[in-house]
């Protein structure tokens, strides 16, 4: 039983007949036959009777196989006509003999049978037709979505002819021609709103507003052409001067390296070097040009800079471990003092070119330019760290080798104008003050007495300059050509530059007051150009009634009376 029950879908199946087939019903009867069987059966049972044909039989379900197709097929075949083919005429054969069963079943089909409603409520396919879902995004409230509105927006033509049933007035659209057409400068942001219509809900633009909108836009946009066209213009000629400033290094790389370096004693003076050297140096040889003019008059080698820079390292690690105060003990106390510069080293380095982040701790020249400092502290203990090294030491360490470039800081920090001004000489200090203002009352009368009547002295503006030689105050390539006619000319043009920015600023300086001067001078412009710079720079003559730089320093050198006049309150404290 459990095996019929699921071959027959979870039902017991009908008994089967003595003729043969399941309930009485022969076998390669048609599934209509079941049915028929099943409903012949309750018809009799209803009646009081039980068909002849048929033997008796347990209730239950009939062998029906339950498959949603065959049950559809039967109802189909019920409610079409017996006696159509399949292609819609009638059939020509006879109709065969109709058997008793099939004679009740016509007899009864006009009544509610219990297979018909079986058949039409469980086996049958009904397919609901669902309505389209309105696209309408609801809202939203504290706790839950608020149902979406079931009037839709209104189209903008309604709301026009609301707005005309209202007010009464008639929306003119403007003729054609005064849309614009064809604009080939589209200026950027929202410029050309100005010439769109006004929404329909809104009063209509009048003929002259829209006249008066069209010239204003042709205005801004006139205007937007001019200031694209003139920035078009400056990035050309721009561009046009790099390659034109590339072409000539290219060129005088050339020079430098097969003609000039090589014969570089005989040829430094001539007059087409110091040309070629005012112009400026290519970058492939400005470091090999800057060693070769400073020079190496103390005789530093690459292992004299090793040993200075392994005590460096011992210090360093000295006062890790120990305290500076038994330093100072042991030994002198100036000397403590300067060797104890090198923790200042530390605070310093991470305030060299900034913008570059390469000086940094961190970056790839952080130890090398600690390590330079470091050793030059040990290697001249008189002189000890000073603010502003950094900023000369981190350009050499940008054109030179490590060893080159200690040999090259060594000697320029060497020279009588750093020599004074790192050891903080005073009096040598106001000579060159005193110096400075003589050319400067010479080529620039109007500042010079600008300043004086704001007591504005050279030392409030030249220290920072001439400290770190400009690389702190101008930009960095700008810096490097100063630096190129500096190992050139010496001493003389760091003043001279002096007087040249002070030329190309005049007009600016000449209406300001002392606080503005000073903070302006202190951190000039960085749109600075060398072509403007250097042009300022030629036009000062550094002569003085036939005097030169060099004699009229040693004039005011002679003269020990000129240091306590009129100089450098500040520096006297």
């Amino acid at each position: 039983e459990e095996e019929a029950k699921l071959q027959n879908g979870g039902f017991l199946p009908c008994p089967p007949s003595p003729r043969g087939g399941v309930g009485g019903v022969p076998v390669g009867t048609t599934l209509e036959e079941p049915l028929r069987s099943c409903r012949l059966r309750s018809e009799a049972e209803r009646r009081g009777g039980a068909p002849a044909a048929l033997p008796p039989a347990p209730l239950g379900f009939t062998d029906v196989n339950l498959n949603s197709r065959n049950t559809y097929e039967v109802s189909r075949r019920r409610s079409a006509p017996e006696h159509l083919a399949h292609g819609g005429t009638a059939s020509a054969a006879p109709a065969p003999p109709q058997e008793p069963a099939e004679s009740a079943r016509r007899a009864g089909i006009a009544g509610s049978s219990f297979a018909e409603f079986f058949t039409r409520n469980f086996f049958t396919k009904r397919t609901k037709e669902l309505k389209p879902a309105v696209q309408s995004a609801p809202g939203w409230k504290l706790f839950g979505k608020v149902p979406p509105r079931e009037n839709l927006p209104k189209d903008s033509k309604i709301i026009q002819q609301e707005y005309e049933a209202r007010t009464g007035r008639m929306y003119k659209p403007p003729p054609p021609s005064a849309r614009r057409k064809n604009i080939e400068f589209e200026p950027l942001s929202t410029t050309a709103l100005i010439l769109e219509d006004r929404p329909a809900n809104l009063p209509a633009k009048s003929v002259e507003e829209a006249l008066r909108h069209r010239q204003e836009y042709d205005e801004m946009v006139a205007e937007a052409k001019k200031r694209e066209i003139k920035e078009a213009h400056k990035r050309k000629k721009i561009m046009k001067e790099r390659f034109k400033q590339e072409e000539n290094i290219a060129s005088a790389m050339v020079i430098w390296v097969n003609e000039i370096l090589p014969n570089w004693e005989g040829m430094r003076a001539t007059r087409r070097v110091r040309e070629l050297w005012w112009q400026g140096l290519p970058p492939s040889v400005r470091g090999k040009v800057w060693s070769l003019a400073v020079g190496n008059e103390l005789n530093i080698t690459p292992e004299l800079y090793e040993i200075f820079l392994s005590r460096a390292k011992e210090r360093w690690r000295s006062f890790s471990e120990t305290s500076s105060e038994n330093d100072i003990e042991d030994a002198g106390a100036s000397v403590a003092d300067r060797e104890a510069s090198l923790e200042l080293i530390k605070l310093d380095i991470s305030r060299t070119f900034p913008s570059l982040y390469i000086f940094q701790k961190g970056g790839p020249y952080h130890d090398l330019l600690h390590s330079v400092l470091g050793a030059y502290t040990c290697y001249r203990p008189d002189v000890g760290y000073v603010q502003g090294m950094s900023f000369i030491a981190a350009v050499l360490i940008l054109n030179l080798e490590e060893a080159d470039a200690f040999i090259a800081f060594a000697n320029l920090l060497n020279k009588p104008c750093q020599l004074a001004f790192f050891r903080v000489d005073h009096s040598m200090m106001l000579k060159y003050f005193a110096a400075f203002e003589v050319f400067f009352e010479e080529n620039l009368p109007k500042l010079f007495l600008h300043f004086k009547s704001y007591s504005l002295t050279p030392d409030i503006y030249l220290i920072d300059w001439i400290f770190t030689l400009y690389s702190k105050s101008l930009p960095l390539d700008l810096a490097c050509r100063v630096w190129d006619v500096f190992c050139r000319d010496g001493e003389e043009f760091l003043f001279r530059t002096g007087l040249g920015i002070l030329r190309l600023y005049e007009d600016i300086l000449l209406q300001m007051d002392f606080i503005h001067i000073a903070q302006f001078l202190t951190k000039l412009p960085e749109d600075i150009t060398s072509e403007k710079l250097f042009s300022c720079i030629a036009a000062i003559q550094m002569q003085n009634s036939n005097k030169k730089w060099a004699q009229v320093f040693t004039s005011l050198m002679k003269d020990n009376k000129e240091g306590d006049k009129n100089h450098s309150p500040a520096l006297k404290s």
